[in-house]
């Protein structure tokens, strides 16, 4: 398995990114994604997950109503629009995904893309 993440850069408060991450080798499109941030200084925090089950969506409260996730099948990638984007989003984003069946979503998972740095100026 493996994730190629995409689309960080350099953006003025309120401004938009939009994150791509493909994913490839898993058999099928049941698997658990997740979008995880890491800033300087700062453990990693889950910003999105999705349960390969399909029964746990998670935001975290620092990104509700601003962060949007999707996901095209037939491209094999999953997005996070990044609307409304605050000094305090600057991070490290990666995405992750693991095959294991859960009804949660926000563990340690298997699989990481190398991430892609989003930097907010203000």
């Amino acid at each position: 398995v493996q994730l190629q993440a995409s689309g960080g850069g350099l953006v003025q408060a309120g401004g938009s990114l939009r994150l791509s991450c493909v994913v490839s080798g898993f058999s099928s499109d049941y698997y658990a994604i997740g979008w995880f941030r890491q800033a300087p200084g700062k453990e990693r925090e889950g910003v999105f997950c999705f349960s390969a089950s399909g029964r746990s969506i998670y935001y975290a409260d620092s990104v509700k109503g601003r962060f949007t996730f999707s996901r095209d099948n037939s491209k094999n990638t999953v997005y996070l629009q990044m609307d409304s984007l605050k000094p305090e989003d600057t991070a490290l984003y990666y995405c992750a995904a693991d095959g294991k069946n859960l009804d949660y979503c926000l563990y340690d998972y298997e699989y990481w893309g190398q991430g892609t740095q989003v930097t907010v100026s203000s």
